[in-house]
């Protein structure tokens, strides 16, 4: 193995050559086909990066032999992670590597000695504020007017798909996996297919606004078995059939430019669900509960109340600065 290849990921070339195992041998595409259709994508263009790294932009994931990955080469590939990418996305990757050598494992390709020591590589350390950014309330407000101006099906449908993301912090890949069936007027809760981790959970819709927008778009869409939220052209026309997850993001900047909204994505809606709650005073296990993460420090990553106590406490301190005189 070149000595350089600490430094060099891609030194490695001569070493990993691409496998020749059907899918259901290949650890990446068992891997894969573990994870929920959004972790997929996900984890699917980390592995890629990783394996490009490790045959010199040769090989994708499917195509590098994992068995014959070793320390060396993880210990590299995090070195490489660390200085190229924020520690939050490094770490996810990395975590995408331990589980194919672990499948490598599984299957038999690899031995227990060379899984764990190729694994023992530590995390990327550091601490970075989430990406986005919070709503206003009257954000809010203005991007629900943007629908109630519009007369069409779009209008009632795209109201309740903003109060849905908004109330229960749905991401948008749950949201168009939702069918009529999941909901339950009676008792006001969505069952919610999770795009991560693949659980099913209630989410739970107020009777509020949240719940009249919701009402209002089945008055319209009717109570045809099949997908809660369809499409619906530029003539009003509905048709029954799933949204695509790019839709939503495509509704939600239309009415972020109707309600004249500077640029937010649809994980701001949940993001802002969070500091919301949080502000109101619901406590962050709740929260946690509500968003369906799996760790509360997740959870506590978008909690406000810190800063706000950091920018009153700043407000404290006084510069004797009276500014220039004359304007020269």
């Amino acid at each position: 193995m070149p000595d350089d290849f600490l430094y060099d990921p891609s030194a490695a070339r001569e070493v990993l050559s691409a496998g020749t195992r059907p899918l259901d041998r290949n650890p990446a595409a068992v891997y894969l086909a573990s994870l929920a259709e959004g972790s997929r994508r996900t984890m699917h263009h980390s592995l890629n990066v990783i394996a490009w790294l490790l045959s010199n932009d040769r090989l994708d994931a499917f195509a590098l032999d994992w068995s014959q990955v070793r320390y060396p080469h993880t210990a590299a590939v995090r070195a490489w992670l660390a200085e190229h990418y924020q520690p939050t996305t490094a770490n996810k990757m990395l975590a995408a590597l331990r589980q194919v050598l672990r499948h490598a494992w599984m299957l038999g390709q690899m031995t227990a000695e060379d899984y764990h020591r190729a694994r023992d590589v530590g995390t990327v350390r550091g601490e970075t504020l989430p990406a986005g950014r919070d709503l206003g309330s009257g954000e809010i407000a203005a991007l629900m007017q943007a629908c109630e101006r519009d007369p069409s099906p779009a209008g009632a449908r795209d109201a309740a798909v903003i109060a849905l993301m908004y109330v229960t912090g749905v991401r948008r890949a749950s949201v168009v996996a939702l069918d009529l069936s999941d909901y339950d007027p009676s008792s006001q809760t969505l069952r919610v297919r999770a795009a991560k981790g693949r659980k099913d959970y209630l989410a739970h819709v107020p009777q509020d606004g949240a719940s009249r927008a919701l009402d209002d778009w089945l008055s319209v869409r009717g109570y045809e078995a099949g997908p809660l939220f369809w499409p619906v052209n530029k003539g009003g026309r509905l048709t029954p059939r799933r949204l695509s997850s790019q839709a939503i993001y495509n509704l939600l900047s239309k009415r972020g430019v109707e309600a004249g909204v500077n640029h937010f994505s649809p994980h701001d809606l949940r993001r802002t669900l969070a500091g919301d709650l949080l502000d109101a005073g619901a406590d962050v296990v709740t929260v946690q509960r509500i968003l369906a993460h799996s760790s509360v420090q997740t959870t506590a990553r978008y909690d406000r109340r810190p800063e706000a106590s950091k920018r009153k406490a700043a407000a404290l301190i006084h510069v004797p600065y009276r500014g220039r005189k004359g304007g020269g």
